[in-house]
């Protein structure tokens, strides 16, 4: 007895038909109907009827039928098995991160997978969000970390990595410096500092003003958020940045809470909704949420 003798059985059967049971095998009909009487003449019983239009299963071909079945996916399990575990000994997975993304937790997150499961391959793309979450429909990546102001796209699934306000940074020198907090609104004529469209951190400013009736005047669009600060700790402008940034003392800002209203913006861990393919990157995947839920 033959594992494709059951396939083909099975496929017979469930088609009631020889010639659609050896289209959905991609076998020729005659070796189809070759290998079903070998597997006939090995029980010593008939499991199909030949005799109408549709092929029908006989009382033997009923009661074999279920334990045909049992037997394919069994194997198919096994197959399954053996898959896992090579793709965690020599898969690959294909990881995006926003350009800005300074969480050392990501880090050491990888460092722990790859001790974990050294034959892996991970490939890191850096990029803005938008770009990222293109990418990551395309099934061009696996996995990215990318910044939000509001929901996901649809067909992505996401869980928060950080969730922080929005806060100013100014030099200590600039007349904003003598408050701790300042209204959105207030920024609307100042000449600000801010990651570029298609991030997390813009998107969340872009929305606020427009909400608030105005544009933000951006005089500079940073490519990371320690140039956004440089840039703002030599009087160019207003930076718009999380606040565990802004707070930083070694980057010698003053830091301003955003008020009326509050802004936020998520850094959050992003998939497919139909879930990443391969097994190791759903090991990654479990992992990273593992290690850097907020």
């Amino acid at each position: 007895m033959e594992l494709r003798q059951l396939e083909y059985f099975v496929a017979v059967a469930e088609e009631a038909s020889f010639t659609k049971g050896a289209a959905r095998v991609h076998v020729a009909q005659p070796g189809v109907s070759a290998q079903i009487r070998r597997l006939e003449q090995e029980l010593g019983e008939t499991l199909l009827d030949r005799s109408g239009r549709a092929v029908t299963l006989t009382r033997v071909g009923e009661a074999f039928l279920p334990h045909a079945r049992a037997a394919l996916t069994s194997v198919d399990g096994a197959r399954l098995a053996v898959d896992e575990l090579a793709g965690l000994t020599r898969g690959r997975v294909a990881v995006g991160m926003i350009t800005s993304c300074g969480v050392l937790e990501l880090a050491d997150a990888l460092a722990e997978f790859h001790r974990q499961h050294p034959g892996v391959e991970i490939s890191l793309r850096e990029d803005n969000s938008d770009r990222l979450l293109e990418q990551l429909r395309d099934g061009l990546l696996d996995l990215a970390f990318v910044g939000l102001a509001g929901k996901p796209p649809s067909g992505i699934e996401t869980q928060d990595v950080v969730d922080e306000r929005l806060y100013a940074g100014v030099a200590h020198g600039d007349p904003l410096a003598r408050g701790a907090t300042i209204p959105l609104e207030k920024l609307c004529d100042q000449p600000l500092v801010s990651l570029p469209v298609g991030t997390g951190l813009r998107s969340a400013l872009d929305d606020a003003c427009t909400s608030r009736g105005f544009t933000p005047a951006v005089a500079f669009e940073a490519s990371s958020l320690l140039m956004a600060a440089a840039l703002a700790v030599r009087g160019l402008g207003v930076a718009i940045l999380p606040e565990s940034v802004a707070t930083d003392r070694a980057l010698g800002l003053h830091a301003l809470a955003i008020v009326r209203p509050k802004i936020r913006s998520r850094l959050a861990l992003a998939w497919r909704a139909d879930g990443p393919t391969s097994p190791a990157a759903r090991a990654l995947g479990a992992h990273a949420q593992r290690a850097m839920s907020v």
